[in-house]
């Protein structure tokens, strides 16, 4: 990065390209990432949920270059606008998710509590390449295993 002397509180980005090492990607992703899997009630779908697993990284505008480093790494996903001045690099694909970003993470591990989101998510998306979200009981195991993410992890501790 270059530092900006006469306005001292923006920091740009070069915009040549990045060459991103799988362990900085690790790193990145401890810090910022999110494996997270929403449950919508959908009632068109045989049942009654429609399940969203995914993979994402915010970062400020003023970085969004290197969230396109993660997009040319990995070679799926969008970036696209997050809130106001944030932008997110998102890979929601089943078929990119279970193909390149869960063998990714599989090969090159987490370091942080976020593996175990991770875990979890990767059970979540072999269950649904399996199709058995697809059903009211894998609906449940859907449920059971994604109210142990994230900050749910947090919180069922507390109890």
């Amino acid at each position: 990065m270059a530092y900006n002397w006469e306005n001292p509180q923006r920091l740009y980005v070069r915009s040549r390209p990045m060459n991103l090492e799988a362990q900085w990607i690790v790193g990145f992703v401890d810090g910022e990432g999110c494996f997270y899997v929403g449950m919508n009630p959908h009632p068109e779908m045989s049942a009654g949920y429609q399940v969203l697993p995914e993979f994402t990284v915010v970062q400020h505008e003023r970085d969004v270059l290197l969230l396109h480093a993660l997009k040319s790494f990995f070679g799926c996903g969008v970036v696209r606008r997050n809130r106001e001045d944030r932008m997110a690099y998102r890979v929601r694909s089943i078929k990119h998710l279970g193909s390149i970003i869960i063998p990714f993470f599989e090969k090159h591990q987490l370091k942080s509590k976020k593996n175990i989101d991770f875990k979890k998510f990767r059970r979540i998306v072999r269950l649904m390449e399996a199709g058995e979200h697809l059903t009211p009981e894998g609906i449940e195991k859907v449920k059971r295993i994604t109210a142990q993410m994230n900050r749910g992890r947090d919180r069922g501790r507390e109890r």
